[in-house]
């Protein structure tokens, strides 16, 4: 299974994203399932992770220092098993590309009270991000071993 994980500039949200569900599936014994993460625009493409973002993840013991920002493609599109966007502006934008298409959901829709992850790189809002992201993952997983 492939899972793609996307934001609006693969530099916050949909990285985290990606280092907290890669964790929680290897805990969890899944090593059947690959994940990505990618943005929907191209500005911050080859870029590291926001520091912030890192800094948020080193303090709850995630390593996101490999990643590079990279944008969606139709490549993507072809090869994901599950689309999760993160708020519902991304959630358009690739819906747009594949109208119709039930692989695409919102990340958060494995929340109950909260389908969007807010996007915290304007203000800041990184933790807040982290634990909708764990909270979400928590769930994902355990929809995966059904």
């Amino acid at each position: 299974m492939r899972i793609q994980l996307v934001c609006l500039g693969n530099i916050c949200r949909s990285p985290m994203a990606e280092v907290v569900l890669r964790h929680r599936l290897l805990t969890a014994g899944r090593d059947d399932v690959e994940v990505e993460s990618t943005g929907i625009g191209s500005w911050h493409i080859g870029e590291l992770m926001d520091p912030r973002a890192r800094q948020a993840l080193k303090e709850r013991g995630y390593d996101g220092t490999a990643h590079r920002a990279r944008q969606f493609d139709d490549d993507h599109l072809a090869q994901a098993d599950l689309i999760l966007a993160m708020d519902r502006s991304n959630l358009a934008a690739l819906r747009r590309k594949a109208p119709g298409d039930e692989r695409i959901r919102l990340f958060g829709s494995y929340l109950t009270d909260e389908p969007e992850v807010p996007d915290p790189y304007y203000d800041g809002g990184f933790d807040r991000a982290l634990d909708l992201i764990e909270a979400a993952t928590a769930k994902l997983v355990a929809a995966l071993k059904v």
